[in-house]
């Protein structure tokens, strides 16, 4: 295969690739999938009802609305076979009124995954919808189309890989000569961007299929049997080199190994069926599968087939994935996504903590000193505050519960919304780790004062302040809870909490904030499985200086990592995690946290931020640029994207970053700035006071924030809401302007536009041939609409 023929060159390339223990660990992860040529966004009220379907009374029930339009829409295509279901996780957002539905069709009875519905009602009208159902007839109940006859996703993504890599280290050898020079200059050069292609292409494409007599060990007629196609993913997933080696040289030893157990259910449930599978190779936890279909683009790329898959939820060590696998042999890994990259409630009688930390707003230990910091109480955030959940809901509790209590108070960093503690093993336990623990005082004060040691005791050296940073990263990690709940990341819209005080959504997801992870050094990650389970976020030491410097005291990038779960979740409903697995969405999902990290450190003295300049020891920090208004220092445009060194999903956050921080500055400087990004805090009769921060309000309408750095969060999450699965550039713009109409009444129509087109992305940019990981052939556009033009 031709992923294989590029080892030559990998080995050639190996003293360029990055150094592990640099600036950056690059984390081995998958992903990818088919690109559907018929997904379409709908966010022009003329696209709607051009198809006949005309609004329903206001008073119509949006869930019905839903029906008839999704019946509508698919009028002559259903079928015994063909249906669709409205799935749990749609829900009303009570501060803008619309209503998310998330739909999903089905085919012989089994969901198509990656066919989706998201409609966004308000007032019995449908306001926009994406739509990426499969339009073709239904196939025999276990046929697959033949395998040869439809594009592979992986082995294509492994071509083209293999093509840009030739093709860059072509034009380095132009410019330079057939040795690559490797000179500190050079080197680091070269390393910029030949090194994450390096470590793209080793991470995606080898060992990605087993030898062929082994794939065909069952029947191809007979998918029953999903132990070799869990285990052709295995290979393709492991990072480790040995546990490869194990699988392929005693194949049938692992398969005898996997037990495999169904589940049941009395009453009948519109849920797959999942098969629990043990004793898989290099997973955590007990893997989780169903039969499924998956749409795959024909030859000539104008329309999809129907697969057969498996779909497996695989927890390993850093990463946990969801992947679909061909379920007839030979077993083809057809897309993955690593889930790693919100009555009267009691109160708990209880004392407010205090923390001595790197305030809100202090980025790092470069920018200012510790301060003692109040508990933030917030009765609509963290109705029962930080520290304490109920006795039911606590996974670290297994005594009695007391009679007369149902919450327990903790004096650890242990709560409703963050487990923090260390994690120098690098495992996946977390329960029975070290915490601080602040007695009855409730006062997480400890010293942090890090000296400058010999380099093999440097890792000592920062254990010795483990309390002092579990406590900034629980304290961290409240403050984003509670400030992304405040604009709209609540419990139906599938936020992080152990319980969710019967406001809605899923219990039971608490993040797991792993402090000081001793699984690697220079990054953080963060997994987002769907609602109901823990989100798990690892902060690690960064060798990148003496002493150490510890990631969990950098607020971008706990702030960063976090807002992986805000898009995950808000993109696609609650319950799908696969919508920005990779190319333009994945990319999106890195630009939204650097973003959000960049706005929450940003003051009325206009500056530019660089990402992780402090942990990394670099003053540009880790990104090709710091986020800029000046197109001199970051020169990023939509076309930006078809450059060398903007394959990964890192750099096309970068591009989507820099076009969200042009359009908040628009936004403040049409509306000011405000120096507090947290609303006020409600009044005892839970109503929320305008202050100086909402504009006075009309009506049942939403509060709307008056200043420009708050309405852009305010407009970002809210767009998130209304894009669909798998959003591109163009869909996520759509719908942020389709936010601001429905919030403000399209009063920034015009600014929004010109903020997007001053970075090539106005009504005129386009895309030809896109492919699954963010290829294809950009044009910038800088075109407004007509309206706009006069003023």
């Amino acid at each position: 295969m031709r992923c294989l023929l590029i080892a030559s060159l990998l080995a050639g390339l190996s003293a360029a690739h990055l150094n592990p223990n640099g600036p950056v660990k690059l984390r081995k992860s998958l992903g990818f999938g088919p690109t559907n040529p018929n997904a379409a966004y709908y966010s022009n009220p003329y696209q709607i009802t051009t198809n006949g379907f005309l609004p329903h009374s206001q008073d119509a029930d949006p869930m019905d609305v839903a029906r008839f339009f999704v019946e509508d829409t698919l009028r002559g295509q259903l079928s015994e076979s063909v249906s669709y279901k409205i799935r749990p996780d749609s829900y009303t957002d009570p501060t803008t009124g619309i209503t998310h539905v998330y739909v999903r069709q089905t085919v012989n009875g089994l969901e198509v995954s990656d066919a989706n519905m998201n409609i966004n009602i308000k007032d019995g009208m449908v306001l926009s919808y994406g739509n990426s159902f499969f339009r073709g007839p239904a196939p025999s109940i276990m046929g697959n189309p033949a395998v040869e006859a439809v594009r592979h996703p992986h082995r294509e993504y492994c071509e083209e890989l293999t093509e840009e890599l030739f093709k860059h280290h072509s034009q380095f050898r132009q410019s330079y000569g057939d040795q690559v020079p490797m000179d500190n200059g050079r080197a680091a050069e070269y390393q910029q961007f030949a090194a994450p292609l390096v470590h793209l292409h080793e991470s995606h494409c080898q060992h990605h299929e087993l030898p062929y007599e082994m794939a065909e060990t069952k029947p191809a007629a007979d998918p029953a049997d999903l132990r070799p196609a869990l285990l052709q993913f295995m290979v393709a997933a492991t990072p480790k080199s040995d546990v490869v080696n194990d699988i392929l040289g005693n194949y049938d030893e692992h398969l005898n190994k996997m037990s495999v157990t169904g589940s049941h259910h009395f009453a009948p449930t519109d849920d797959p069926v999942h098969i629990f599978v043990d004793n898989v190779p290099d997973t955590v936890n007990t893997v989780k599968a169903h039969l499924a279909y998956v749409q795959v683009p024909t030859e000539d790329g104008r329309s999809t087939e129907l697969q057969l898959v498996w779909k497996f939820e695989v927890e390993m060590q850093d990463n946990w994935y969801e992947a679909s696998v061909s379920a007839i042999a030979p077993h083809r890994i057809i897309s993955v996504v690593d889930w790693a990259s919100d009555a009267p409630i009691p109160t708990p009688d209880k004392k407010a903590a205090e923390y001595n930390v790197f305030p809100w707003g202090v980025n790092d230990p470069s920018e200012g000193d510790r301060k003692i910091m109040k508990e933030n109480f917030d009765s609509l955030a963290s109705p029962v505050g930080w520290h304490s959940l109920p006795y039911d809901n606590d996974p670290s509790w297994n005594g009695a519960k007391p009679s007369d209590s149902f919450y327990r108070n903790t004096t650890t960093t242990w709560g409703n919304n963050v487990f923090a503690q260390e994690n120098w093993e690098g495992q996946n336990a977390y329960i029975t780790n070290i915490r601080p623990n602040a007695g009855k005082d409730m006062s997480f004060d400890y010293k942090y004062d890090p000296k400058e040691t010999d380099k093999g005791d440097a890792k000592d050296e920062a254990y010795g302040y483990i309390n002092a940073t579990v406590s900034q990263l629980f304290y961290t990690s409240n403050l984003v809870h509670d400030l992304y709940y405040r604009y709209g990341f609540t419990e139906v819209a599938g936020n992080f909490q152990q319980y969710n005080f019967g406001r809605g959504g899923r219990d039971g997801d608490a993040v797991i904030a792993n402090a000081q992870d001793g699984s690697g050094y220079n990054n953080a990650n963060f997994m987002t499985p769907p609602d109901g389970q823990n989100g798990r976020m690892r902060m690690y030491l960064w060798n990148t200086a003496i002493p150490y410097r510890d990631g969990d005291l950098e607020a971008g990038i706990v702030i960063h990592e976090l807002s992986h779960g805000l898009s995950t979740r808000l993109t696609g409903g609650p319950l799908n995690s696969g919508c920005l697995g990779w190319g333009e969405s994945g990319g999106m999902g890195e630009g939204w946290g650097d973003f959000l990290a960049t706005t929450i450190r940003s003051t009325s003295n206009y500056s530019d931020y660089a990402m992780g300049s402090w942990a990394a020891n670099r003053p540009n920090g880790i990104r090709n640029y710091p986020y800029s208004l000046n197109e001199t220092v970051n020169p990023s445009t939509y076309q930006t994207l078809d450059k060398p060194g903007y394959w990964g999903v890192h750099a096309i956050g970068e591009v989507w970053a820099q076009i969200l921080w042009i359009v908040s500055n628009r936004l403040i400087e049409a509306h000011g700035f405000s120096d507090d990004l947290f609303p006020p805090l409600p009044l005892e009769n839970g109503t929320v006071p305008e202050g100086d921060f909402y504009r006075p309000a009309t009506g049942k309408k939403p509060l709307i924030p008056k200043h420009g750095n708050t309405l852009s969060v305010q407009l970002v999450l809210n767009g998130m809401k209304l894009q669909p699965c798998q959003p591109s550039f163009f869909d996520a713009r759509d719908a942020i302007i389709l936010a601001d109409e429905q919030l403000t009444g399209g009063e920034n129509f015009c600014t929004l536009w010109k903020a997007f087109s001053e970075r090539g992305l106005g009504q005129d940019a386009a895309v030809v041939g896109r492919t699954p990981w963010g290829g294809g052939v950009r044009t910038n556009g800088y075109a407004v609409p007509t309206n706009c033009k006069s003023e």
